[in-house]
C-alpha cells in the first residue's frame, strides 16, 4: 500500500450535522449484515453527495469499522481538490487501465480506519474502464479486508457509469437537494438503479431550507440538521420493503 494521505477540511462539522450523519450510519446498519457494498448517488452534479458519502464513511471509521471509500467518478471528481490532498496520487483510472497494480492506489489516510481510492486521471470512456472484470475483482477482494466499501459515484442523470457500478453493489443511497431536483429526474435515477439489481436503500433529502420543518422536528433540531439531512420529520433513509 502507498503512503498515507493526509486530509484538509475533513474535520467534524457542527453537532446537528454530525447527529444526521449517525442517524444515516445507524439506518445503514440496520438495513442488515449482509450490506457490506455501498454507492451513493445524485441526480446532478453540486447535490451534496460527495460530502456526505466522506463523511459517512469517516462516522463508520470512528466506531471501529474499517472503511475503504472508493471515488468512483472519473469524469469529473471532487475530492482530491475538497480535501487538499497533495502529490500526484495514483487512482481508480489508472488501476482499470493496467498501468497501475491494486496495491499501487489504495491509500491509508489520517482518518480514524479510513483507506481511499482516489479517482485518478481523467479518462475519455470511463463506462468502459467500469465494465471490465478488474472493477468487480476489487470490489470482491476488498470485500474481505473491510467492513464497508462505500462508492462516490457520478451523478446519474445524464451518464451511465453509475449504473455500472450499482450491478456490483449490495445497495444504493440518492442524494437529493432539497428544492432543486424534479420528482421525474429522481425516478430515473431510481428506475436505472432498480434495471441494474441494486437495492435502493433510500434516499437523503439534503439543504433542507430553514421552515420546513415543523413542531416539535423544527424545535430541536431546526435550521442547521435541516440544512445538511432530511426533513419532514423523517430519518431520510429507509430500508426498502418488498
Amino acid at each position: 500500500m502507498e503512503q498515507t494521505l493526509k486530509l484538509k477540511n475533513s474535520e467534524k462539522k457542527d453537532y446537528h450535522y454530525e447527529e444526521a450523519i449517525k442517524t444515516l450510519r445507524t439506518n445503514i446498519q440496520f438495513c442488515g449484515s449482509s450490506l457490506k457494498v455501498i454507492m451513493f448517488t445524485s441526480s446532478l452534479p453540486d447535490e451534496g453527495k460527495s460530502e456526505i458519502t466522506f463523511a459517512l464513511a469517516s462516522s463508520f471509521g470512528s466506531i471501529g469499522k474499517k472503511v475503504l471509500l472508493v471515488d468512483g467518478d472519473i469524469r469529473k471528481s471532487v475530492l482530491v481538490k475538497r480535501y487538499e490532498i497533495k502529490g500526484n496520487p495514483n487512482g481508480l483510472s489508472q488501476y482499470l487501465s493496467g498501468q497501475k497494480p491494486l496495491d499501487k492506489v489504495l491509500y491509508h489516510t489520517d482518518t480514524e480506519n479510513l483507506d481511499m481510492i482516489l479517482a485518478g486521471p481523467y479518462s475519455p470512456d470511463p463506462a468502459e474502464l467500469l465494465e471490465d472484470t478488474l472493477f468487480k475483482d476489487m470490489l470482491e477482494k476488498s470485500r474481505n479486508n473491510y467492513d464497508y466499501i462505500i462508492i462516490d459515484t457520478p451523478p446519474m442523470g445524464s451518464v451511465i457509469d453509475g449504473a455500472i457500478i450499482a450491478s456490483h453493489c449490495d445497495g444504493a443511497v440518492i442524494v437529493v437537494e432539497s428544492g432543486t431536483i424534479s420528482y421525474r429526474l429522481v425516478q430515473k435515477v431510481k428506475s436505472q438503479l432498480e434495471k441494474s439489481g441494486c437495492r435502493i436503500l433510500g434516499t437523503v433529502l439534503n439543504r433542507v431550507k430553514a421552515g420546513y420543518e415543523k413542531g416539535y422536528y423544527k424545535k430541536y433540531y431546526g435550521k442547521t440538521y435541516g440544512k445538511y439531512y432530511g426533513g419532514g420529520g423523517g430519518n431520510g433513509l429507509g430500508c426498502e420493503e418488498d
